[in-house]
Formats: C-alpha cells, sequence, structure tokens
C-alpha cells in the first residue's frame, strides 16, 4: 500500500526542552491556517496524545517500534492520518534515546527512519549562544543519515534569534526555521508521571490560543510545511489481522479524570473487531452499565482515592460483575482500583476489593519501561506460552502484584513475576498495546461474546 503524506518529526536533545508545548502551538496554529492535521506521538506515553486531541480532536496514534514491527508502524501512521493534510509527530526523550538507554531502538530517530519523515530539532536557547552549533553538529553526525532537516529554537528572544540563526546555517548547514521565546503563562505543568492532564490544565485553549499566535509570528510555517511536502510517499504491507465483525459485545469503558490513560489504538483494533464501546466514570455514575465486558485504564486515581471510595453503589457493582465473570481488563491505575483498599493523596479507603491487600505510592518510580509478558497459564486475553510487549511506568506497589505472567526486559533480560489472570480477569500493573499482539484483543472480545 502507499500513501503520500507530508510529515514531519519534531525532536529534541532530552526531555524538558519543550517539544509538547512546540508540537501543541504549531497544531493549534495548523488549525488556525484551516488545516486539519493528525499528531502522533513517539514511544509509550499516554499524556502528550491528550493534549493533541485537545487541540485536534481524536485524530492520531502512538508510534512504538518495541510494540510494533517498522510496517505496522507505517500502517498506524497513514491510518491516524486519514483525512489530514499533515501530519505532526511529536518526539520521546532524547532524539536518539532507545531501548535500554544504550540502542537508539524505539527511539524518535528510529521512528524518523522507518517512516522516513524529515526531523525538526527543537533546542532550549537559553544561556547559551554558538555552543548550540557544536551540539547541532553532533546531532547530525550521530548516525547518517540523521533525518535531521532543520531546527527551531525554544526560549529564544527576539533579540538573539537573528544572531543564531546566522550562525547556524554558516556552521552547521541547516535552517532555522523560527522560534519561541519563553512564555511563562503557557507552561504546562507537570506531575509524577510526566505532564498533568490536558482537562486539568486551567485556561489550556487560552495558553494554546497563545503559544499559535505567537508561532505563527515567530515560525516560517511556509518553509515548515514545504519540508513535511518534501517527505516521500509512506510503503506498507496490509497486515490487518482477520477481523470478526459482529454486532457485538458492549465493552464499559472507565473514562474520567481518574481513569484517562488509554492508546487509541486499542480501542479502533477492539471495534474493528466488533466490540462496542460505552464509556462510564467510576467517580460519579452511580453503577456499571449494562455490559458484556469490562476495561479499566490507567490514569490518576490515587488523586480521587476518597471520591472513589464514597461512590460505594458503583464499587459494589464491579466488584458483584467481576465476582460473577464478567470478562475485565485492568492495568496499572484500573488494577488499583481493583484493591482491597488504596492510599491515596487524601487518605487510605476502601476499593472495589476483587485483589487481595492493599497498594500505596512508593514516592519513587518503581518498574520503568518496556517488557515482554508471556503467560504462564491460560487465561482472559491468551494462552500460556503466549507473549505481548507491554509498558510499565508507576510509583505505586501493591501487596498483590500477581503471579500468572513473567515479565522481562528487553536488554537487561531481568525479569519479574506480575499480573492476575483468570479465564476473566487480566488485572495488573503493565499496560498492553494490543497491535502489539493483535491476538490477545481477539481473544478478549471473543470472552465478551461468550466464546472460549
Amino acid at each position: 500500500m502507499e500513501r503520500t503524506l507530508p510529515r514531519v518529526l519534531l525532536a529534541a536533545p532530552k526531555s524538558g526542552a519543550g517539544k509538547t508545548t512546540v508540537v501543541c502551538g504549531l497544531l493549534q496554529a495548523l488549525v488556525n491556517r484551516g488545516m486539519h492535521p493528525a499528531a502522533c506521538k513517539c514511544g509509550p506515553d499516554y499524556i502528550d496524545p491528550l493534549f493533541h486531541s485537545e487541540v485536534i480532536g481524536a485524530k492520531g496514534c502512538n508510534l512504538d517500534l518495541f510494540f510494533t514491527a517498522e510496517d505496522t508502524a507505517r500502517h498506524l501512521l497513514a491510518q491516524s492520518a486519514d483525512g489530514c493534510e499533515i501530519a505532526v509527530l511529536e518526539g520521546v526523550m532524547g532524539y536518539y534515546d532507545g531501548l535500554g538507554g544504550v540502542t537508539d531502538r524505539a527511539s524518535a530517530y528510529h521512528v524518523a527512519t522507518a517512516t522516513e519523515t524529515p526531523v525538526i530539532l527543537v533546542l532550549d536557547a537559553r544561556g547559551t549562544s554558538l555552543s548550540l552549533c557544536a551540539q547541532i553538529k553532533g546531532f547530525l553526525e550521530f548516525r547518517k543519515p540523521s533525518s535531521i532537516q532543520a531546527v527551531l529554537l525554544n526560549r529564544c528572544s527576539a533579540m538573539q534569534f537573528p544572531m543564531l540563526q546566522k550562525a547556524i546555517a554558516a556552521e552547521c548547514g541547516v535552517p532555522v526555521l523560527g522560534y519561541l521565546p519563553a512564555l511563562p503563562q503557557c507552561a504546562l505543568e507537570s506531575r509524577h508521571l510526566g505532564l498533568v492532564t490536558a482537562q486539568e490544565v486551567a485556561d489550556l485553549q487560552e495558553k494554546l490560543r497563545i503559544l499559535a499566535e505567537t508561532l505563527t509570528e515567530t515560525v516560517d510555517l511556509e518553509a515548515l510545511l514545504n519540508l513535511a511536502r518534501s517527505a516521500p510517499p509512506l510503503h506498507w504491507e496490509e497486515a490487518e489481522p482477520a477481523l470478526e465483525r459482529t454486532d457485538g459485545p458492549v465493552l464499559a469503558v472507565a473514562k474520567d479524570k481518574a481513569f484517562c490513560f488509554y492508546y487509541r489504538e486499542n480501542f479502533r483494533l477492539l471495534q474493528a473487531l466488533g466490540a462496542k464501546i460505552v464509556e462510564f466514570s467510576p467517580l460519579t455514575d452511580k453503577e456499571l452499565p449494562p455490559c458484556d465486558g469490562l476495561y479499566l485504564g490507567g490514569g490518576y486515581p490515587e488523586l480521587y482515592t476518597k471520591q472513589l471510595s464514597e461512590n460505594r453503589t458503583m464499587r459494589e457493582s464491579i466488584a458483584e460483575a467481576i465476582r460473577a465473570g464478567l470478562p475485565t481488563f485492568a492495568e496499572c491505575g484500573g488494577f488499583l482500583y481493583l484493591h482491597q483498599e488504596m492510599t491515596g493523596e487524601d487518605g487510605t479507603f476502601p476499593m472495589v476489593g476483587v485483589i487481595p491487600g492493599g497498594c500505596r505510592n512508593t514516592g519513587k518510580l518503581r518498574r520503568f519501561g518496556y517488557v515482554t509478558l508471556t503467560a504462564k497459564r491460560d487465561n482472559l486475553l491468551c494462552g500460556a506460552g503466549e507473549s505481548i510487549r507491554a509498558h510499565e511506568f508507576h510509583y505505586f506497589e501493591s501487596d498483590s502484584s500477581g503471579a500468572a505472567f513473567h515479565a522481562e526486559k528487553p536488554v537487561t533480560g531481568r525479569g519479574w513475576e506480575c499480573i492476575h489472570a483468570t479465564d476473566t480477569l487480566f488485572a495488573g500493573f503493565p499496560h498492553l498495546y494490543f497491535p502489539a499482539n493483535p491476538e490477545f484483543a481477539r481473544r478478549f472480545v471473543r470472552r465478551m461474546r461468550g466464546v472460549q
């Protein structure tokens, strides 16, 4: 398959350089021009895409080359940008930072290379001048070809910019498309898992308006669009699994301020397999809606422990349904919610109660990064010995993490046991990306339909 898709990837030397701020402002600026951009995030991050969707709606995806093959990533990119004139990809961490911190596999560079996407390097210009040229040259030379076609300066003053633009062009041979000045009023607040969610940002639309208007004045958007149009056509093999389209079982998905970390590709695949998604709120709804399956995603339930606990009718309806055999998939925050109790920011409170013991914030990162999960026994999502690639990122620990799967790190090989899994339940800290092994999604939908 082939599709012409103008596209650029915005990368940076490290996290915290302002990629998300620049990307959100750019997306809003493109929307203001009457365009319909798609936005994709490199890596497994949930939070940045929430900001993207606040700007452009539901279009976009995660592009992660640990989870999927390069061909699948190209297909996901083309699929996610259907009906859009341009795709804006946001990098992850530093441009070359990949698996284990010692490889470039699954890095933003890897995504740029696999998708043949021109790269704009976003650099923080605070407190530096000619040294930026040394940094740029290092990034241009570290891998060949680097795919870096231009530079954009962040936190750069109008007075600084002409001098830096001239020096970078002369020393490095790459154009500087513009700059974004320091805008403290547009800062996006962080929390232990990264940025706070888009729903929590006060005056988000006003921040985006200021960013877009500023970028329109300080960045050569026509040059950026021309760079995007220089990308060659995307090529991929049609690799969709044989899908089972039915009138479909109803999948209840927890969706509110406490549960909001989901891969959109998971929903797309589940829906393609026939599932009908119905959203509900464990915070405010009285009970679980009529459904054939339950999906409790990640998020920040620890910020709402008291409210979640006080919604007793919801907790009881979920507990009753799970104990009665409702097919249930719960990951990270959803897994925490199923415990007997949770210690959050407002105290220790009873939760759903189907996972024994309690869970609490340890104040430090417990497990972070990619894992491969291999089943030790048949369960809701797969048979014994089957595996899927997944991701963990949490500060919480549980009295009962489960032992139905073995998790193994991709570079070090370090492993541990995890996840509660039965014929009707899959609950644990790891986040699953169903396109990494579509059979897990297919089996989930079959179980919802009552098929073994």
